[in-house]
């Protein structure tokens, strides 16, 4: 419904919070932590147009400033050729003249009023009264206690029920009152307490209630939104609260009555009654905007600029693609960026593996529940909802804690005790820790996830056991299905090594916050490691085997699957159920462990070049034991930089990109255009790669160009909040989107979507699935097909693919990377890697 007729036919307050709804942030709880488009509310507009209607309403910044993206361009990280073509394309070779004016000349207004806010601010003009000031504090500290994961020492009183049912128990029964008047005490207990009779009361004029509420809410987005998602998904907070968007509306409505009620006395007027002018409404026509339209193309060449290179080099790259007859393994990783590098050096140190990238969760989804675990953990993507569940069991692992981490602590009596006990060896513990960082209870690892030697209830058996509503393991039949389609997407059907390695990723971090959006996105924020062992025991299942080969996919007898996981924090890697391996492959897994120890170091040694304490220059093992301290370190805001600098997801072979050095920048999805003649498979991978990899790559963007509204700003003054979201101080709005530590090195580029396959093709398998084609249509990521035979591009642009002839001509060969590592810190462009 649009706003217009919805004005026309009266204020509808079921209508307006839904509609509210989805213009909040959508950020999940801490620990569901997972990427996704920021400006979600305006993705079926196109790019510029959502971006802009963004701004004007709610006051975003949606790109770099003008100065930024002129100061790119001095420095040539903005390339003059591309920004000409940019500017013809746009505006015709006869205005080129008077646009680059613009683009590099004129001035243009640095701030803006956005459209939010400029009803609810007249109560400073009008009033005189600051009512955020004067309700905030109270409010926020009220719904923190209430949905208080674990922090509080004392439960809110009454949590059994919803909100506002618990605020009114209290309400009767308390001797003392939230409010500070009558009146919005008898509304609560003696109506029924619709919005639209509280904005009558407030308000007044029915025309400005919608853009009331926007207003409100928007003065705290984050808390807002927060409740939104948890009211649509209650199973984000592990100890679950009733809560909803219009019970928050309700209330602090109420506590605006109450605090009028209480500085002005019963006398005062509704606000709609005294304004002289009314704010213009929320959703008008965004005005065409001159200033605009010229970051909107600076914006298209500063993309354009890395992009050509990238284009460039899959063009110019000479990299053979023979089939290597001996191979000493092959190793699948997930996609993320993280582990480019990794693979990068593992083909360099030996020439005779071979590497290929998957969404992390290997396309097993389920539920885990660790052994003495209360609680169900999702190990997939975060749309998908699984019916399986897998166990641990046989677990030797315990849990660690700090002794005077205890509810004995809380106690006046108990917490003197601890405080002249143990409290001294923990200031000694944290004195010690500042100069030799380790390892503690307190630490978030991914090794922790799952215990090493434990066994997982993997398979079903003729009668399975269910365990709230979920099926406990895998028939034969689904293990064959969820095998048969991730080595056919990736291509792997045939020539098959004696070891395939299945590696999942996590993270290790302290005193981090963020730890969830550390870990693999395609497993929900967790680590990837349980996927990569239930993969593995899948793969390795003789009848599995039997079934797979009827269907054509021989595996042979002597190849065995082995989990893995790459803690990507601390470049470490750990191995699952290896004395299972038969002694050859044992002997050869040994070998193996050798290539990858090296590999890590000098991948650690690479990382190492953007943090600022370690010394690049020095050996990659001594190097690698800085990075191991500082990922422990409790004094480290930057334990990695994650996704930092993602631009591109290259779909296709191997070596459509192995000749090219692209600095951790780019997702690579394993994918054989042969095997998926009518791009069936395609349509899965970007089905993911869109929503998923165009998602963090969003997220980034805005909150790299935004970090107030869009980002979390510094993660120095964040207060972690009742152990769901994290705030300024204690009396702050929640804080959506990425803090700087990740994003200061980001540059933000909308993700480059690269794909080996026919131009129709690719254009049949977008346009199954109306969700993915929305991402492409609307340019929220760019895309380009490369031609498997004759390496011709083709760019999606307008609905339809067109010739695109990369400017870039030559590119740098590069025989050692390694001087560049110890000298540079900042992002470099594209180089080409010589060959062995």
């Amino acid at each position: 419904m649009s706003h217009s007729i919805e004005l026309q036919k009266g204020f509808d307050e079921h209508q307006v919070v839904h509609e509210l709804k989805h213009y909040l942030p959508a950020q999940a709880p801490l620990k569901d932590f997972v990427h996704h488009n920021t400006l979600h509310a305006f993705q079926h507009l196109k790019f510029e147009e959502g971006t802009q209607k963004a701004a004007t309403i709610f006051g975003y910044k949606v790109s770099l400033s003008l100065q930024e993206f002129r100061d790119l361009f001095q420095k040539g990280r903005i390339n003059r050729q591309v920004l000409d073509k940019v500017i013809v394309e746009r505006k015709g070779q006869a205005q080129h003249a008077e646009w680059l004016q613009k683009l590099t000349k004129n001035d243009y207004p640095k701030e803006f009023d956005p459209r939010i806010g400029e009803l609810r601010d007249h109560w400073k003009r009008v009033y005189n009264l600051d009512m955020d000031s004067l309700v905030h504090p109270f409010l926020f500290r009220l719904l923190c206690s209430f949905m208080d994961q674990g922090i509080s020492i004392w439960p809110f009183p009454v949590n059994e029920k919803g909100f506002l049912s618990a605020i009114r128990r209290m309400e009767r029964h308390s001797k003392v009152s939230i409010f500070r008047r009558k009146r919005a005490k008898e509304l609560l207990l003696g109506s029924k307490c619709e919005i639209s009779e509280l904005l009558k009361i407030l308000v007044g004029d029915e025309q400005l209630f919608e853009h009331y509420l926007y207003d409100q809410q928007f003065a705290h987005q984050g808390w807002s939104g927060m409740i939104s998602t948890v009211e649509d998904q209650p199973q984000t907070l592990l100890d679950t609260r009733k809560i909803s968007l219009h019970d928050l509306i309700v209330f602090e409505l109420l506590l605006e009555i109450d605090t009028l009620d209480f500085v002005q006395g019963k006398d005062w007027q509704p606000l709609g009654s005294k304004l002289k002018e009314r704010p213009q409404p929320l959703f008008d026509k965004i005005p065409y905007s001159e200033q605009n339209e010229v970051l909107s193309i600076w914006q298209e060449a500063f993309e354009w600029s890395y992009f050509d290179q990238v284009l460039a080099g899959i063009q110019i790259e000479q990299v053979s693609n023979k089939v290597i007859k001996d191979k000493s393994f092959q190793a699948v990783f997930c996609i993320d960026d993280r582990e480019c590098s990794l693979r990068r050096y593992l083909e360099l140190m030996d020439p005779n593996c071979e590497t290929f990238g998957t969404p992390g969760f290997f396309g097993v989804e389920f539920y885990f529940q660790p052994q003495g675990g209360k609680f169900l953990t999702k190990s997939c993507p975060a749309p998908v909802n699984p019916k399986y569940l897998i166990r641990e069991e046989e677990s030797s692992n315990r849990l660690e804690r700090d002794l005077y981490f205890n509810k004995h602590s809380h106690s006046s009596i108990g917490g003197w005790l601890v405080s002249q006990t143990l409290g001294f060896w923990a200031a000694l513990k944290l004195f010690w820790n500042i100069f030799r960082p380790s390892m503690s209870p307190a630490t978030a690892s991914s090794l922790k996830h799952m215990d090493k030697y434990s066994k997982l209830t993997v398979e079903c058996g003729e009668h399975p056991e269910k365990h709230q509503g979920l099926q406990v393991g895998y028939t034969v039949e689904e293990m064959v299905n969820r095998v048969e389609a991730v080595l056919r997407s990736i291509g792997m059907v045939k020539d098959f090594a004696s070891l395939i390695y299945i590696v999942g990723h996590g993270a290790s971090s302290l005193n981090n916050p963020y730890y969830a959006a550390y870990d693999c996105g395609a497993c929900s924020g967790r680590a990837g490691s349980v996927n990569a062992r239930v993969f593995s025991y899948m793969a390795n299942h003789p009848e599995v085997r039997a079934q797979l080969a009827e269907r054509g996919l021989h595996i042979p007898k002597e190849t065995q699957f082995v989990g893995g996981l790459h803690d990507t924090t601390r470049d470490e890697i750990v191995f699952y159920d290896e004395y299972d391996l038969s002694p050859i492959n044992f002997e050869l897994h040994t070998q193996n462990e050798v290539i990858f120890e090296n590999a890590l170091d000098s991948n650690a040694k690479e990382r190492s070049r953007r943090f600022d304490y370690i010394d690049t220059r020095k050996s990659p093992l001594k190097v690698h034991d800085k990075v191991l301290l500082r990922s422990v370190s409790l004094f480290e805001p930057r334990p990695e930089l994650n996704h930092a600098t993602n631009a591109l997801c290259i779909v296709g072979r191997r070596h459509l990109s192995r000749g090219l050095f692209l600095d951790r920048r780019s997702f690579l999805n394993s994918y054989d255009y042969q095997i998926d003649p009518e791009g069936k498979y395609l349509s899965n991978i970007l089905n993911a790669a869109a929503p998923v990899c165009g998602g963090i790559n969003l997220e980034y963007y805005f909150s790299r160009v935004d970090d107030q509204k869009l980002g979390a700003g510094s993660k120095l003054p964040h207060n972690v909040m009742g152990l769901f979201g994290v705030a300024n101080g204690i009396d702050g709005d929640l804080r959506p989107g990425l803090p700087t530590q990740m994003t200061e090195v980001h540059d933000p580029l909308r993700l480059l979507i690269i794909v080996e396959h026919y131009p129709e093709v690719v254009l049949t398998s977008i346009q199954r699935s109306a969700a993915t084609f929305e991402w492409f249509i609307n340019e929220w990521v760019n895309l380009v097909v490369v031609h498997p035979e004759t390496k011709a591009m083709s760019r999606f642009k307008d609905g339809k693919f067109t010739p695109y002839e990369p400017i870039t001509k030559t590119l740098e060969t590069v025989d050692d990377m390694v001087p560049l590592f110890e000298t540079h810190a900042e992002n470099f462009p594209v180089y080409l890697i010589a060959e062995n």
